[in-house]
């Protein structure tokens, strides 16, 4: 069985993510300490090595002033 986690799916919303980011004009450290997380989370999701559930996507999406289709589309 295949994973989804390097799906062609996955990959375009981590590429949206980082996209999203950068347009908010903020590092990985600022974003993670923002979530209450560390950065190297921040980095697995945006390497794709992490999976993310809709929770998550929903305050990454807020945080950079988004809707979540943004992401999904």
């Amino acid at each position: 069985m295949s994973s989804n986690l390097y799906s062609k799916e996955h990959k375009t919303i981590v590429e949206k993510l980082k996209k999203a980011r950068h347009e908010a004009g903020l590092d990985q450290v600022e974003v993670a300490k923002k979530l209450g997380r560390s950065q190297s989370y921040l980095s697995k999701i945006e390497s794709g090595q992490r999976k993310i559930d809709v929770v998550q996507l929903q305050k990454f999406a807020k945080f950079y002033n988004k809707e979540i289709n943004y992401f999904l589309k």
